[in-house]
């Protein structure tokens, strides 16, 4: 029985690995078989070139690149007899097709060649292993030999038994390191000479050279730009106070509204066949949806920078209710929309418009409040924050909270007889998945604070309207109860003198 061992082959594209063998003329093999002469004439356009030559070509060009000596002009001769257009072509289908980091490689073999000119003048002793172009011209003929493209190597160990692969692992790994960290301080050194010059990081070439605004885009940005140099000196209770009196007014604004509204007749709406869950959750959809173009609109910059964000350095009170439906990432806003559809519409159901855009609005107000708390109190003024997201955690809060005994059942599953999650389940899924981020030291730019805030919000409220819709049943039972008693009186009074008279016949 013969057995076949199969690997996978794998171009040599490093110059520590290059071999010990390697002569520039052979070149390195740079794929498993030879391309032939369909897949040539695709390269170099054209039958002008035989296969066995075009193969010979890229693995001295692929050679050239391991061992860092691709602009040699020494080892030109080698490839003198294949036409400039050629090499070209050549260099660049291995560099589409055989990735090489040729700079590091020759940085690498420039190292080789320094280390060995410091050996001679040193004094020490010449390597033990040469190559023909270190060789004197051969007296007979008086040619030169043929360059091989090696540097003389210096015997890498004493031992008897050679250099081991161990051996060469770690002068692989040193060389890698020693690589990386030139590269590093390469760029560092770059970048303190960009910062020297008022070029900061990749916007060098963007500063360097500026895209010119037209005189109206200009007036537009300096009109929607603060002339602030940094943020205003306050305490942090003057940032805060004024928006914790707008959260109470909205807070008593929402309250209010839930307890006066009363729905409007068929007659009297906008879109009377339309459910009213829908025209209000497609109505705040429609408003989010207006704001996020309204990015888009340089003349209304200023307007939304002053309103629609909340900054932490300069807060204004009605930047809690515009933020709620300011996004300027359309991905932001539609994950937002779909949440506000999904819960918003049932919830509406549920509680009517009334109570729903109080839940709505507190959440809001009360996320961007906690956001503006804590970014006042730890230090964080250089930031803002906008989005419905709190005012959707709010809803979605509530819808829960509302059905918190209650087992919902995702897609079916988990089936019959088994019971699902309830709703106190899903809020504590939300909340464990905001609290965990607190304790992570990776950088994100989720506002966690904001949608804690909404959460709080909606729980509660949700919890209000409950007792308050429960109340006005209690009410409306008792009154209803009392009017059936009325109509019971008023009927044996009605019925009383009628029958009277066939008393007395009677008798």
């Amino acid at each position: 029985m013969s057995v076949r061992m199969l690997s996978r082959f794998r171009a040599i594209t490093h110059y520590m690995k290059l071999p010990d063998d390697y002569e520039d003329s052979q070149g390195l093999q740079f794929r498993k078989e030879d391309l032939n002469q369909r897949e040539v004439n695709q390269i170099f356009g054209g039958a002008h070139l035989p296969a066995p030559m075009a193969n010979k070509l890229l693995r001295i060009l692929h050679g050239r690149r391991v061992a860092g000596t691709l602009n040699d002009p020494n080892l030109q001769v080698n490839t003198a007899q294949f036409s400039a257009s050629d090499q070209r072509k050549a260099l660049a289908y291995l560099r589409a097709n055989i990735p090489v980091d040729e700079v590091i490689n020759a940085g690498l073999r420039a190292e080789d060649e320094l280390k060995l000119l410091e050996r001679e003048e040193d004094g020490e002793q010449k390597p033990v292993e040469t190559s023909p172009q270190d060789l004197p011209p051969d007296t007979a003929t008086n040619e030169i030999p043929i360059p091989t493209g090696r540097l003389p190597r210096r015997r890498e160990s004493d031992s008897p038994y050679g250099v081991s692969p161990l051996d060469r692992i770690r002068a692989h790994n040193i060389a890698k390191r020693e690589a990386e960290e030139k590269r590093l301080e390469e760029e560092r050194k770059k970048r303190e000479e960009e910062e020297a010059l008022g070029n900061i990081g990749t916007l060098q070439t963007q500063q360097e050279k500026p895209k010119k605004l037209s005189p109206m885009m200009q007036k537009m940005v300096e009109r929607a730009t603060s002339d602030l140099k940094e943020p205003p000196e306050m305490k942090a209770w003057e940032r805060l106070l004024p928006q914790a009196i707008m959260t109470v007014l909205i807070f008593a604004g929402c309250a209010a509204y839930a307890i006066v509204y009363t729905p409007p007749k068929r007659s009297e709406r906008l879109w009377p066949d339309i459910p009213p869950a829908a025209a209000t959750c497609l109505a705040l959809v429609g408003i989010n949806l207006t704001v996020w173009v309204s990015w888009r609109l340089p003349p209304l910059w200023a307007l939304l920078n002053r309103y629609f964000i909340v900054v932490a350095a300069t807060p204004r009170p009605f930047q809690l209710i515009g933020a709620i439906f300011s996004h300027q990432n359309f991905s932001h806003a539609m994950l937002n929309m779909v949440g506000l559809w999904f819960f918003g519409t049932r919830l509406h159901d549920e509680i009517g418009r009334g109570n729903f855009l109080a839940i709505y609005f507190a959440s809001g107000a009360l996320g961007f409040m906690s956001s503006l708390a804590r970014l006042v109190l730890t230090d964080g003024l250089i930031y803002t924050t906008l989005g419905a997201s709190g005012a959707v955690y709010g809803v979605i809060a509530a819808f829960f909270w509302l059905h918190r005994y209650d087992e919902f059942k995702l897609l079916g599953y988990p089936p019959d007889p088994m019971s699902g999650p309830q709703g106190l389940a899903f809020i504590g899924l939300i909340l464990g998945l905001h609290i965990l981020p607190l304790f992570s030291k990776k950088a994100h730019n989720i506002d966690i604070p904001s949608h804690l805030g909404g959460i709080l919000a909606g729980v509660v409220g949700a919890d209000l309207v409950k007792k308050h819709m429960d109340e006005r049943a209690r009410v409306r039972a008792e009154r209803l109860k009392t009017m059936g008693t009325l109509e019971g009186v008023v009927q044996v009074k009605e019925k009383g003198p009628e029958k009277a008279p066939q008393t007395a016949a009677g008798r």
